[in-house]
Parts: structure tokens; C-alpha cells; sequence
């Protein structure tokens, strides 16, 4: 869309963010670190984790392949929020759950299925089920849930959830 520069965090983290507590929060397959320098902003010890190495100023950072069958990187850690956006690893899901402290803020929001029409992703095995993530972490307490069109930062099929670890 023009004008939406696409380094902007999501509106979907933007409007819930508030929600997460002071404190440890992970940003996860961050990308460019569009959510973490805003994380960081908001005051809060951001802990991003990529395949591709960052530099994202006041943020801790992890490089790690979280798809190649090795040990979750960060085991026994705790986060008061988590964020995932534009990334679908369905394995990981248990260890999200796991990883959210008591109180925990899970925001999460990727592409589902229809989005084939828009471009890529068009493989199912990245594009979430009608549903899938209000399936996928039901066990937590869901705030808000989303599927659907959206037309920023480009026309898209997503999925988004808000989430907390009772």
C-alpha cells in the first residue's frame, strides 16, 4: 500500500501490546525487528529469535533455525508476552504455550488459508485453517481473535490472536 512502510510494527501488535506486562518479551522469527525496537520502546527486555543474524539496537538477540529438528533455544526462559507475525511453524506451538509466563500476553498473527489469491504464501503448509489458532491455543484465555481480509500493509488472508496464560 503506499505509504505503509512495511518496517511499521503490525496494527494487530500495536492495539494489544498494552496488555503485556513490564517485563521479558519475545519476539519470534522477528525478521527485521519491526516488533522487537517497538517492544523495546514500550520499556519493555526484548529477547528476539531469527534464522538470519539481526543488529536491532537494545535487543537481545538469538539466531536461530527453530525449523531444523534442534533443541528449542530457549529452554526453561519465561516471557510476559510473545509475538509471532508472518510465521508458521505449527510444531512450535506446545513450546509458545510453554514459554508464556502466568499473566502472558501471546499476540500472533500470519497468513491463512485464501491467501494463495493475494500471492505468496501460497503453500498450506503455511497458511493457517479457518480457526487454527483459536484451536491451537484454546487452552489459553482469548482476548480477541480475527480471520479474515485485511488490506494493510498489502491485501492479505490472516488470522490474529490475543491471548493470555491464565
Amino acid at each position: 500500500m503506499p505509504g505503509h512502510d512495511i518496517a511499521e510494527p503490525s496494527d494487530w501488535v500495536v492495539r494489544w501490546s498494552p496488555l503485556i506486562a513490564r517485563g521479558k518479551v519475545l519476539d519470534l522469527a522477528c525478521g527485521g525487528g519491526r516488533h522487537a525496537r517497538c517492544l523495546a520502546e514500550l520499556g519493555h527486555e526484548v529477547l528476539a529469535v531469527d534464522r538470519e543474524p539481526q543488529s536491532i539496537p537494545g535487543v537481545r538477540f538469538v539466531q536461530a533455525d527453530l525449523e531444523d529438528g534442534s533443541p528449542w533455544p530457549l529452554p526453561g526462559e519465561r516471557f510476559q508476552g510473545i509475538v509471532v507475525a508472518n510465521y508458521l511453524h505449527r510444531p512450535l506451538f506446545p513450546r509458545l504455550q510453554e514459554a508464556l509466563a502466568p499473566g502472558g500476553v501471546l499476540l500472533y498473527e500470519t497468513f491463512m488459508a485464501g491467501n494463495e489469491r493475494y500471492g505468496k504464501p501460497s503453500n498450506p503448509d503455511f497458511l493457517l485453517r479457518p480457526g487454527e489458532l483459536w484451536q491451537a491455543f484454546g487452552g489459553l484465555h482469548i482476548i480477541a481473535f480475527e480471520q479474515g481480509t485485511v488490506e494493510r500493509p498489502k491485501p492479505a488472508m490472516i488470522q490474529r490472536l490475543c491471548a493470555v496464560r491464565r
